[in-house]
């Protein structure tokens, strides 16, 4: 494999050569839901942990004009800009997510996306609505692809790391680079690029932080980029490219297949409860379950769930005393434990207080989340659950598709009470009316000729 037939070269002309006509209607409507379900994920993720020492450790660190901390206001330089909001959009595990990249799209490339649009207006080059949809279909196409290729399980962070490369895509469309000049950015990302699934595996808020860093460094690459610098060529197939150092094995046909002609962000999938995607699986069959049979939590002898490798591996964890917000949104047995409780799953159900539920903590230590044999690394479903219950009684459901993908999907009135919610869980104090003029203005996004508007509506006046 020479660089000259590196893939990274196809994604570059894909984001250069295709224009906003181009792209059919199910993918723009597809862009306008994840945008405004992201906007509205971030304003909630104000109320995570560590959000004020997150934002005060970038406040020293890089200077120069930028971007507005979402749902709390303040400004930061664009690169820490990207990286406050890229944690904001994740840590609450409720952005949308590809199942089969096993990637969520929109954290690293839209918190880059929006820095680098905001910084680019206040220099009188404002984004309009058509180009900020077309960077956001683009991005994705080029961070989903490279995850779907991918024939091995995680071993990087991949949401941050080939999100980055979406992150790059979407922030060198805005800013018109030649093919030269972007895969040039495409390289300089690469050489920052990284992401540890050891943070998933101790519960850590750095998983999410992850996902900024990667927007910090893709509206670096793009910066550097503009400034001539150059970057590697054999940056996804070299002998030291994305997909041989930090993946182990890829489908070079899946990589490029379908490319201008399958829209991956029409792939994307909803999150409808504030947890891994991999617990979905399971919280979608007992959700079933308990609609079907009304059975009283306290006839609960167990819970069992088959799953595959991979959804075992991200939340297989058993809950414990001590649990932090972060380990507890990966786990199965738990966010098991609070939908059965309390008939939901919410941003409520990851307080000090629940998590520390005398009764959350005894029903958990009874859900065994144990491997189906599924020989896909990156399947998330089919799930098998069974609610074993102390009369003897069991009763089963196999979910094949997961609530919230596009094959199941959340209805529009789901999603916006959603949005809605989260935007009134963020800390901020933002008004109420805030939310229907933020859809409206979503609704009608190609006619917005300055985007900067997006965010007036999530930040305090």
């Amino acid at each position: 494999m020479t660089d000259t037939q590196d893939a990274i070269r196809t994604f570059a002309d894909h984001v250069i050569a295709t224009q906003f006509e181009a792209i059919p209607a199910d993918a723009i409507r597809a862009a306008k839901t994840f945008l405004l379900d992201s906007l509205g994920v971030g304003v909630a993720g104000t109320r995570a942990g560590h959000v004020d020492a997150w934002i005060g450790g970038y406040g020293g660190a890089v200077s120069g004009p930028g971007g507005r901390v979402w749902g709390l206001g303040g400004t930061l330089p664009t690169p820490a800009a990207a990286a406050v909001n890229g944690y904001l959009i994740h840590n609450s595990e409720y952005d949308c997510v590809h199942e089969g990249a096993v990637l969520h799209p929109m954290a690293t490339l839209l918190s880059a996306l929006m820095a680098e649009m905001e910084a680019r207006a206040a220099a009188g080059r404002p984004t309009d609505g058509k180009a900020l949809l077309r960077a956001i279909v683009l991005g994705v196409d080029v961070s989903t692809s490279i995850g779907n290729a991918v024939t091995t399980g995680l071993k990087f962070f991949r949401p941050a790391t080939a999100g980055g490369f979406g992150a790059t895509a979407a922030v060198g469309a805005i800013a018109g680079l030649d093919r030269e000049t972007m895969l040039d950015a495409f390289g300089l990302y690469y050489a920052q690029a990284g992401g540890t699934m050891q943070a998933h595996t101790e519960g850590l808020a750095l998983l999410a932080m992850q996902a900024g860093f990667c927007a910090r460094d893709a509206v670096v690459a793009v910066h550097m980029a503009e400034q001539g610098i150059p970057g590697t060529r054999g940056t996804l197939e070299g002998p030291y490219g994305y997909l041989r150092i930090m993946e182990d094995d890829y489908d070079r046909a899946a990589l490029l297949d379908g490319l201008g002609r399958v829209w991956r962000i029409t792939e994307v999938a909803h999150k409808p409860f504030p947890s891994g995607r991999a617990t979905h699986g399971l919280l979608d069959g007992l959700s079933t379950l308990q609609a079907e049979h009304h059975v009283p939590v306290d006839a609960v002898e167990r819970v069992e769930a088959a799953v595959p490798p991979l959804t075992q591996r991200l939340i297989g964890r058993p809950v414990k005393p001590g649990m932090t917000a972060n380990y507890a949104r990966l786990s199965g047995p738990y966010t098991a434990a609070r939908l059965l409780l309390t008939g939901k799953l919410d941003l409520t159900d990851f307080t000090e207080a629940a998590l520390a539920d005398p009764a959350t903590l005894d029903l958990g230590a009874r859900i065994a989340v144990t491997v189906d044999g599924n020989p896909d690394p990156n399947a998330f479903s089919p799930v098998a659950v069974a609610v074993v219950l102390k009369d003897g009684r069991r009763l089963e459901r196999r979910v094949e598709v997961v609530y919230g993908s596009p094959a199941k999907p959340m209805s529009r009135e789901a999603h916006l009470e959603k949005f809605r919610r989260n935007m009134a869980h963020g800390r901020g104090g933002l008004p109420a009316e805030n939310a229907d003029r933020l859809i409206a203005l979503v609704d009608d996004l190609e006619s917005v000729a300055d985007t900067r508007a997006l965010i007036d509506l999530i930040v305090p006046a």
